[in-house]
């Protein structure tokens, strides 16, 4: 039988969940969010934070490895508030919370967890989640017509790159299918 309690004495014997547990909020309250910890890994990402060549703060990639015992544990504890209903399609998030509180979803622009490594890359590292002016990805794409510079934006990537994304998948787009997608006349050259 799984007893909570005993693993979190095998996987964190310096008792850093023990002494957080207490002090943790309810993740729908905005107004005390402050009083959360912090985790060590994403306290260390945020102190190694560097600009790039253009000013703005880069983002941040934890490999799966470097993630400890004792945060792996409390991830894998964490649990949602009872009255939490996680929306399951696109029609019911649409009128939800903005910012965004669903980190976990495919969609979220906080994080990107690269399903081969499992490493986990922080868009911007340097805010939190209500701090960021896009949250969901779909979002941006419900507007239609959004520019290289905004996705690049949105997802705190350079636009070449957004540039370079976008091309790699219309030729997978060709390739599967034998079409050839029309491009916004911006985007033709």
């Amino acid at each position: 039988m799984f007893d909570p309690d005993d693993y979190i004495a095998r996987f964190d014997p310096d008792g850093y969940l023990a002494s957080h547990q207490a002090s943790a909020t309810p993740a729908n309250d905005v107004e005390q969010a402050d009083d959360l910890p912090t985790p060590p890994v994403l306290e260390a990402a945020r102190r190694s934070i560097g600009e790039a060549h253009d000013g703005r703060v880069r983002g941040k990639t934890i490999g799966n490895p470097r993630l400890s015992r004792a945060e792996r544990a409390a991830g894998e504890l964490l649990e949602l508030p009872a009255d939490a209903q996680r929306p399951r399609t696109r029609g019911e998030c649409l009128d939800g919370l903005r910012p965004c509180p669903w980190v976990r979803c495919a969609h979220h622009l906080y994080l990107d967890v690269n399903p081969e490594t499992g490493a986990i890359r922080f868009t911007a590292p340097h805010l939190e989640v209500w701090e960021m002016a896009e949250t969901c990805a779909l979002d941006v794409a419900d507007r239609g017509g959004v520019t290289l510079e905004a996705i690049a934006q949105a997802t705190n990537v350079t636009r070449e790159r957004v540039r370079q994304v976008e091309s790699r998948a219309l030729d997978k787009i060709k390739h599967a299918t034998g079409f050839e997608l029309d491009l916004m006349p911006e985007r033709a050259a």
